[in-house]
C-alpha cells in the first residue's frame, strides 16, 4: 500500500483542505467514489470544491443533478464566494408534465420509462462535455427509480464501467433519503467517504468524516473533525502521534527563577509535559506564564491556548507581576489564542496546535485541562486525545505545560475532573495552607521523569515584582492537609515578609 501511495501522479486533489492528507494523497484517477451522509452534512459543498479544483487545473468538469436546480447550486457556490463559470451543470429533473393527470403512464410503470430516460441523458451529457471530473447528485433518485436492489446495482455498475472507460473521476453523492438503506454502492465504489453530523447538548454541532474504505491505499482511519465555513469544508485530520516520531537531544529550559529551577531539578526538559495542579487562585496560570516569559526572553517562540480566561485579562494580570508578555507578542515570539470550548472540535484544536508547531514554537501552554474537557463531548476519550497531543508535542521536543484546576480549597480530599497525572511527565503541585492567621501557598514537585528533583515543600508567593519561591517549610508538618502543625519558632527564618 505504501508503494502505491508514493505514486503521486495517479492522484487528484479533492480541493478540500486536510482531506488529501486523510486520503494519503488524494483520489486515484479514473475511479468511482461514494460520498454519503444525511442532508446538511456538506456533500454538495464538498462536490463543488472537487470540481472547482479540477477547473483550477484546466480540466473539463460536469455536475449532474437529479434533485437540485442550477439556481440552487449557484446559490450554494455564491455563499462560499465561488463562481460556477466553467462548471457544466446538467439538470435531469422531473418534467412539469408529471403534475398533469392526462400525462400519467397507464400501461408501463413510470420507473420503467423514467430510469431509462435518466440514464440516457446522463450518458448524453458526458459525451457532450467530455469531462475529467464528474459529480452525480444524488443516488437516492436513481435508487427510487430502480425500485429493486438488483436493477439498482446493475445500473450503478453500468455507469461505473461507462465513466471509467471515458477517463472520468466520478463522485456519487448519496443523501440516504431513499426508502431502503441499501449498501450496494459501497461494494462498487473504489472508496467510500461518510459525513456525519452529531447534535450537542450545548454549543455548535459536531461534524466528522470517516473513510470507510479505499482500495489499495493506506489512508488515515478513524473519525476526523471538519467544519463548513465560507470557502467550503475544512478537514482536521486525526492526530496520530505514532506516525510522527522524531528523535532529538533534550536540554533543560530554565524558568528564569533560580529557586524554582533548584526545586524542579534544573528546569523543564524539552519533549516533556508538565501538569501544574492546584485549587483556584493558587497561581497555576501565573506559574505557567513564567515559563513562557523566560522562554521569550531567550528568544524562543511560545504559544498559549486559553480555554477559560480572556486573552486581555491574562496579559494584564501577567503585566501586573512584571511579565510583559505583550512585548513578546509584538516581537512575534508569542501567540495567544482564546478558545471557545462550545464551538471548537477536538480535531480543530489539535490542528491549531500543529499550526503553532509549524511556526517553530518551543513551549506550548494549555490553560486549562478543565476547559479542554469541555471541548471534548465524549468525556471518556479525553485521556486518549490528551495523550496523543502531548506525545505528538514531546516527539518534537516541545515543552508542553497543562494547567489542571482541582475542586476544593484545603485538605487532601481535593479532586480533579480527570486524572492526567499519569499522562504528564512532570507534576507540579500548588497548595493553600493556614499559618499565623494567614492563608499561604506552597509549591512542591510530585513527579519528574527527566531528572532528579527536590522532594521538599517550599513557600510560594506572587508579588508585584513577580513570583517568589521561598525556603523549605521545615517548621511545618502536615502542610498538604491545609491546616499544618507548627513545630518551630514563631517567625519563619528567611521567609518573605507578610503583606
Amino acid at each position: 500500500m505504501q508503494a502505491q501511495n508514493s505514486v503521486t501522479h495517479l492522484f487528484l486533489s479533492t480541493g478540500v483542505p486536510g482531506l488529501d492528507e486523510v486520503l494519503a494523497g488524494g483520489l486515484t484517477r479514473d475511479r468511482l467514489y461514494l460520498v454519503e451522509g444525511a442532508p446538511g452534512t456538506g456533500k454538495t459543498t464538498l462536490a463543488l470544491q472537487f470540481l472547482n479544483e479540477g477547473m483550477r487545473h484546466g480540466e473539463p468538469v460536469l455536475y449532474i443533478t437529479l434533485a437540485e436546480t442550477a439556481v440552487e447550486l449557484l446559490s450554494v457556490a455564491q455563499s462560499h464566494g465561488w463562481t460556477m463559470d466553467g462548471i457544466h451543470i446538467e439538470e435531469i429533473l422531473p418534467s412539469e408534465d408529471v403534475l398533469d393527470p392526462e400525462q400519467q403512464y397507464t400501461i408501463f410503470h413510470p420507473s420503467e420509462i423514467e430510469l431509462g430516460t435518466t440514464i440516457q441523458r446522463i450518458a448524453a451529457a458526458i459525451e457532450r462535455h467530455q469531462p475529467r471530473r464528474v459529480v452525480l447528485d444524488s443516488l437516492s433518485e436513481l435508487q427510487l427509480l430502480a425500485e429493486s436492489p438488483l436493477r439498482y446495482r446493475r445500473q450503478v455498475l453500468a455507469l461505473k464501467q461507462y465513466l471509467g472507460s471515458r477517463s472520468c473521476t466520478t463522485i456519487f453523492l448519496d443523501d440516504r433519503t431513499a426508502l431502503s438503506t441499501d449498501l450496494q454502492v459501497r461494494s462498487v465504489a473504489h472508496a467510500v467517504l461518510t459525513l456525519e453530523l452529531a447534535d450537542q447538548a450545548y454549543g455548535a454541532e459536531r461534524r466528522r468524516l470517516r473513510v470507510v474504505k479505499y482500495r489499495g491505499i493506506a489512508f488515515r482511519g478513524g473519525a476526523h473533525d471538519y467544519k463548513i465555513i465560507r470557502g467550503g469544508l475544512q478537514v482536521f485530520p486525526r492526530l496520530e502521534a505514532a506516525a510522527s516520531r522524531v528523535v532529538s537531544e533534550r536540554r533543560q529550559l530554565s524558568s528564569g527563577l533560580p529557586a524554582l529551577d533548584q526545586l524542579i531539578g534544573g528546569g523543564l526538559e524539552e519533549g516533556m509535559s508538565t501538569l501544574i495542579s492546584g485549587p483556584p487562585g493558587t497561581g497555576k496560570s501565573t506559574l505557567a506564564a513564567q515559563f513562557v516569559h523566560a522562554a521569550t526572553q531567550r528568544g524562543e517562540p511560545c504559544a498559549m491556548f486559553l480555554f477559560e480566561e480572556a486573552r486581555n485579562n491574562m496579559l494584564n494580570r501577567a503585566a501586573g507581576v512584571g511579565m510583559r508578555l505583550a512585548d513578546a507578542i509584538d516581537r512575534n515570539l508569542l501567540t495567544i489564542q482564546q478558545i471557545d470550548p462550545a464551538e471548537l472540535a477536538p480535531g480543530q484544536f489539535s490542528h491549531a496546535v500543529m499550526q503553532a508547531l509549524e511556526r517553530g514554537v518551543r513551549v506550548v501552554v494549555i490553560d486549562s485541562l478543565n476547559g479542554y474537557l469541555n471541548a471534548v463531548p465524549d468525556e471518556r476519550f479525553l485521556t486518549i486525545y490528551l495523550h496523543e497531543l502531548l506525545t505528538y508535542l514531546g516527539q518534537r521536543g516541545v515543552v508542553s505545560i497543562v494547567v489542571g484546576v482541582q475542586q476544593g480549597m484545603l485538605g487532601s480530599g481535593m479532586t480533579t475532573a480527570i486524572d492526567a497525572s499519569y499522562i504528564a511527565d512532570n507534576v507540579i503541585m500548588l497548595r493553600y495552607f493556614e499559618a499565623e492567621g494567614e492563608v499561604r501557598q506552597a509549591i512542591s514537585v510530585f513527579k519528574k521523569r527527566g531528572s532528579a528533583h527536590e522532594r521538599t515543600i517550599r513557600r510560594f508567593r506572587i508579588c508585584k515584582d513577580g513570583i517568589h519561591v521561598g525556603p523549605v517549610l521545615n517548621d511545618f508538618h502536615g502542610i498538604l492537609t491545609g491546616v499544618p502543625t507548627y513545630n518551630g519558632t514563631l517567625a519563619v527564618a528567611g521567609d518573605l515578609p507578610a503583606g
